[in-house]
């Protein structure tokens, strides 16, 4: 039986009583959200931190805020919370989509979004739909504060560009445009419990409705140390009218692109004839979406 390493718990009530901790302790206190990966790393001794600082109490941090230009979901929002959403599963689908396949429902009820992403895992679920949306991430010290594209926000496996004392505190997204479609695809071996063997999160918008593609996302997850984007797929599709011949060839670079490697759930040459198929699906898909929007939009 594995048994956690004795640490001290503090549970803050507001976030600069927080910052205060994580300045003071330079290093040594770590976020617990759900802690469905912090406590299972701490009993796996591959964390052990003096403190560990409960962020639940801090209201704003578990809000999702609609009132401004852009999307703000604060770091403690539930995965729950982001597939059970109305909201986001019209302003942001491919988020939503992405969250209803993160583990099981006991699971995403305290799973939270900031520590999704915080983990830095390269098969995390939520990274490569928020990076089609062209989200950020805002970070906060007891003495500063900057967002950073999450693009750049990871570094390799379980590592990010975040300072010891620094919170994640929010995810900013903005809205999606007009003529715009997403998808989230993930290839698991059980339809729950399970973590990507691939997985690939798609987005494309359309000059007008018939196009042709003006931007193009492509975010392929699990077939590289962290969730990489598609980029010579991407450039490839610009410029061009959407066809299944445009997206067959689209998924054939996205192949390229990845650099798998073999482990339990598949192997490299697996994982790479699956970006393709992935690929495609996601692309055809977020085409449908887009055709939906318009046709709704008719109405």
């Amino acid at each position: 039986m594995l048994l956690l390493p004795k640490f001290d718990y503090e549970e803050p009530k507001s976030l600069q009583e927080a910052l205060r901790i994580f300045s003071e302790l330079k290093g040594k206190a770590k976020v617990i959200a759900g802690g469905t990966d912090l406590i299972v790393n701490m009993k796996k001794g591959i964390v052990a931190p003096a403190c560990v600082v409960s962020l639940r109490r801090i209201g704003p941090l578990s809000v999702v805020d609609t009132k401004k230009t852009v999307i703000e979901i604060g770091s403690h929002v539930t995965v729950s919370e982001l597939a059970s959403s109305g909201f986001l599963a019209a302003a942001l689908p491919v988020l939503a989509k992405a969250a209803a396949t993160l583990g099981s429902p006991l699971i995403r009820n305290r799973a939270t979004i900031g520590g999704n992403i915080v983990t830095a895992r390269p098969a995390a679920d939520l990274p490569p739909a928020l990076m089609v949306l062209g989200a950020k991430v805002e970070l906060k010290s007891k003495g500063k504060k900057r967002t950073v594209p999450l693009d750049g926000f990871f570094t390799g496996p379980g590592s990010t560009v975040m300072d010891d004392d620094e919170v994640l505190t929010k995810i900013v997204t903005p809205g999606i445009p007009p003529f715009t479609g997403t998808d989230y695809v993930k290839l698991m071996h059980r339809a729950t419990l399970e973590i990507a063997i691939v997985a690939v999160a798609s987005r494309i918008t359309l000059d007008g409705p018939a196009g042709p593609i003006k931007d193009a996302r492509i975010v392929l997850n699990a077939v590289a140390p962290k969730a990489v984007h598609a980029v010579s797929a991407e450039r490839f599709l610009l410029g061009e009218r959407p066809s299944e011949e445009l997206f067959t060839e689209a998924a054939r670079r996205a192949m390229d692109d990845a650099s798998p490697i073999d482990d339990i759930r598949g192997g490299a040459a697996y994982r790479r004839e699956m970006v393709g198929i992935l690929t495609k699906r996601a692309l055809s898909k977020a085409l449908d979406e887009v055709r939906g929007r318009e046709t709704r939009g008719a109405r």
